[in-house]
């Protein structure tokens, strides 16, 4: 689930709890964690909403000021045909566990045969061939460069690109940024050991 980087300190510290989404049909699920920038969120609640329903404590909740400021923010997303607003609750769960392993960046031998392992299984399965040396490579030379940029040097698309990233950085390989990506401290010392 996606969030505006103006919300991700409110969700950590746990005043922001709730968000507004226009869509077709829920696309969360009660139960269910997700990543987030600065953690992990569990979904407590998923409901339609009507914003003429939505209170000042709403907005609070999901990060306004005020209940005017949320409803302003709403009807810029407004107009878009059979889809219906709803709201989700959720609480924070604490960091991603992804980004401890990721500044790991002292590897053991068993570690490092683990990630091989991985690495050629994801290669093997892969429809394009053999992609993850070659992607980590793209990173390392290229910080912080548009996925689509990166994705263009290895003649490849960017959202299966991005597929791709996501899953290096799941082993604690790569980093998001604000635009585009880095190699971890876990991902350097593996690269570096090749």
């Amino acid at each position: 689930m996606l969030f505006p980087q103006i919300f991700w300190p409110g969700i950590v510290d746990g005043s922001v709890t709730l968000t507004y989404r226009l869509w077709t049909a829920p696309r969360a699920v009660a139960g269910r964690r997700h990543r987030v920038a600065g953690g992990m969120i569990e979904i407590t609640e998923v409901a339609e909403a009507d914003p003429a329903a939505i209170t000042e404590a709403d907005a609070t909740g999901a990060g306004f000021p005020t209940r005017e400021d949320l409803l302003a923010d709403l009807r810029k997303r407004e107009g878009e045909a059979d889809r219906r607003w709803y709201r989700v609750r959720f609480h924070y769960l604490g960091a991603d566990p992804r980004d401890a392993l990721a500044g790991d960046g002292a590897l053991t031998a068993e570690q490092r045969t683990e990630l091989d392992r991985r690495l050629a299984r994801l290669d093997g399965a892969s429809t394009h061939g053999p992609w993850t040396a070659a992607t980590l490579d793209v990173i390392a030379a290229h910080p912080g460069t548009r996925a689509g940029d990166l994705a263009a040097l290895l003649g490849r698309e960017r959202d299966p690109f991005k597929i791709d990233v996501r899953k290096l950085k799941n082993l604690g390989l790569t980093l998001s940024l604000e635009v585009g990506y880095r190699l971890s401290p876990r991902g350097e010392a593996y690269r570096d050991g090749r």
